[in-house]
């Protein structure tokens, strides 16, 4: 499948980001679609890392099972349509992911945690997000954050729920270490809305369901459409018969090259090699207490150095 960006953004039109389908592993395992990264984008924002999956039929593919792994230099964002995901990890968080419900943690200089879908779910739905922290902030803390947003109403109808940032007269209190947008937006059959935003940021919107027009792109299920900072407004508009689900993001530029490998976010490849050998020995990211198995074994290294990568443009 395609990686690359398609779509005039010097004429004003969003560029396309189609997805590619990723195993998750195991003899039943999900398979998700990746629209981020790509050849031709690494970032939107500090955004670096987009999965979309489902609507999945656990009694199918046995669910979401993730052993406890880690992570160094990111945020993960989880945030699900349908279903249940329980999450542990080694800042001692015993929390679950619910539809609406936004769950935020901060890797920092490294944390360990697992991800399973419980026992009552039989249909797993939704997005995985990363976000690249910046170097001032990269060796943090362990953290994590959980919100609730309201539904706030779109003008000419729909609703947003604001998990990150600022959209719609609403505002997340959850904080970041750059300026960010998240949102899920839902359009009712064709609805056009357009939104206010901030013209410092690029913009991602990720296609859930239905057919939309973004800044006047067409955009199927999966897609991710990207437009470049300059605008102060989006309009969307759902050409579809029934109800449009979609995930807007947003940040200005990240301005740094990173090295993105397995589950870790660094600025060099030995930084990367040092944080997987410090995994392998049991040191560093802490335990994760409750998970009924073994944790992950990183994978082995590639064979050519790993260098660091930005946006082409």
């Amino acid at each position: 499948m395609s990686t690359t960006e398609t779509g005039a953004t010097d004429t004003g039109a969003a560029g396309v980001l189609p997805p590619r389908d990723v195993p998750l592993g195991g003899p039943r395992a999900m398979t998700v679609r990746r629209t981020l990264p790509q050849r031709e984008r690494t970032l939107i924002g500090a955004w670096c890392f987009i999965d979309h999956y489902g609507p999945d039929d656990v009694a199918t593919t046995g669910g979401m099972d993730v052993a406890p792994h880690p992570h160094i230099g990111l945020q993960t964002v989880s945030w699900l349509f349908s279903g249940e995901i329980e999450h542990r990890d080694s800042h001692g968080v015993h929390a679950f992911v619910r539809p609406g419900e936004l769950n935020l943690m901060t890797a920092g200089q490294g944390i360990a945690h697992s991800e399973t879908s419980t026992a009552a779910t039989t249909v797993l739905h939704g997005v995985q997000l990363w976000v690249a922290l910046p170097e001032q902030h990269r060796h943090t803390a362990r953290d994590f954050h959980h919100h609730v947003p309201d539904a706030a109403p779109l003008p000419g109808g729909g609703e947003a729920r604001v998990f990150l940032g600022t959209l719609a007269g609403d505002t997340s209190p959850v904080p970041t270490f750059t300026p960010l947008l998240g949102a899920e937006l839902t359009l009712p059959a064709g609805a056009t809305t357009t939104l206010d935003v901030d013209p410092t940021f690029e913009h991602g919107l990720l296609v859930d369901q239905g057919d939309v027009l973004f800044a006047g792109t067409p955009l199927h299920p999966a897609d991710l459409g990207h437009l470049p900072p300059g605008r102060a407004t989006l309009t969307l508009t759902n050409l579809s018969p029934t109800p449009a689900r979609l995930v807007l993001l947003g940040g200005p530029p990240f301005g740094e090259q990173i090295v993105m490998w397995w589950n870790f976010i660094g600025r060099t490849g030995e930084e990367i090699v040092q944080a997987r050998n410090d995994w392998q020995n049991a040191v560093r990211f802490g335990e994760v207490e409750g998970y009924p198995g073994d944790r992950l074994p990183a994978p082995e290294l590639p064979q050519v150095a790993l260098k660091a990568r930005g946006n082409r443009d």
